[in-house]
């Protein structure tokens, strides 16, 4: 239990305590529309920063392993998707559709960057190719995201297919514009971010904790908690459980059968059996209506902590040398 505990991201935990906070003291009315308003603009910020962050060298580097990266995206934007639909229809009727929804919504993310190359590095993987998996899923997923929710979510969405041109604006606005601002800026802002990374991932991880905050205060103003039981929760963190289990087991056997090389089966890895919650949280926020947004980012707050732990012990096995 004490190694568990020390395995906890404290940021998880802060989280989870924001949840706590919400479920009591949510915020509401007038002080509800100024966190919106505050919520929007963190969101903004975080873009344009993954857009500072990420460097020329790596998209153009991207290019280069062809065979490597679209493997990662098959699995993050193929696999995942058609074992999100499996799960929502094998477990329809004995868990909440809310959550099962939350689960899907989880399953068309992008993968996540730092810890998916930090992962690759440990285990003595291929670390260039990991930044440039990683970087380009989380690109993609800008755009193949929320087209994805909108063919496979329309019941939360509330659109026959697609996403509405309302949300399509507010992605270009919020993601897109910030994202592709915050790129260009790179050559002026690139070197005081990458020396400043600390200060910028507690940015991020500031932005993230306040979109929680708010997502959570207006879900349970609309009865999140009434909604979702104790059995649900449970349900859920064994089918994140799962299918983690089964997507990092087929990705290492599949890149093995496929040829790749040690080092690039570790980047397939990490880079595809990962999803991103500093991208899936203010997605979320874009996407759906305040009414079910707690519930449709609960999923991910838990698929990410489980990664978390999975992934560190796996990368010490491989560091070791064991499979």
């Amino acid at each position: 239990m004490t190694g568990f505990l020390k395995r906890l991201d404290p940021f998880i935990l802060i989280m989870l305590g924001l949840v706590a906070l919400a479920s009591v003291l949510p915020v509401r009315g007038s002080a509800a529309v100024v966190a919106d308003g505050v919520t929007d603009a963190a969101i903004m910020l975080l873009f344009f920063l993954h857009g500072a962050k990420l460097s020329r060298e790596a998209i153009i580097a991207g290019l280069s392993h062809v065979r490597l990266h679209l493997s990662v995206l098959a699995v993050t934007f193929g696999l995942f998707p058609l074992i999100g639909l499996g799960v929502q229809a094998g477990l329809s009727g004995l868990m909440s559709p809310a959550l099962l929804s939350g689960f899907l919504f989880l399953c068309l993310l992008p993968s996540t960057v730092q810890s998916s190359i930090a992962f690759t590095a440990m285990a003595k993987g291929n670390v260039a190719a990991a930044v440039c998996s990683a970087s380009l899923s989380n690109l993609l997923g800008i755009f193949l995201t929320p087209m994805l929710v909108g063919l496979l979510m329309r019941k939360v969405t509330g659109h026959a297919a697609g996403v509405s041109l309302e949300a399509v604006q507010k992605i270009a606005v919020q993601l897109l514009l910030p994202f592709v601002l915050g790129h260009l800026s790179r050559p002026w802002l690139g070197g005081f971010i990458d020396k400043h990374k600390t200060w910028i991932g507690r940015v991020d991880r500031t932005s993230i904790l306040l979109v929680v905050y708010t997502a959570f205060s207006a879900s349970v103003v609309e009865g999140l908690w009434s909604k979702v039981s104790l059995l649900d929760l449970a349900g859920l963190l064994g089918v994140c459980a799962v299918v983690l289990a089964v997507v990092m087991g087929l990705t290492w056997y599949l890149s093995a059968r496929l040829g790749f090389s040690r080092e690039d089966c570790i980047v397939i890895l990490f880079c595809g059996s990962k999803k991103s919650l500093a991208s899936g949280v203010p997605m979320a926020s874009t996407l759906f209506p305040a009414a079910v947004l707690g519930l449709m980012i609960l999923p991910l707050m838990l698929f990410h902590q489980l990664q978390l732990i999975v992934c560190s012990i796996l990368a010490s096995r491989l560091h070791s040398g064991r499979s």
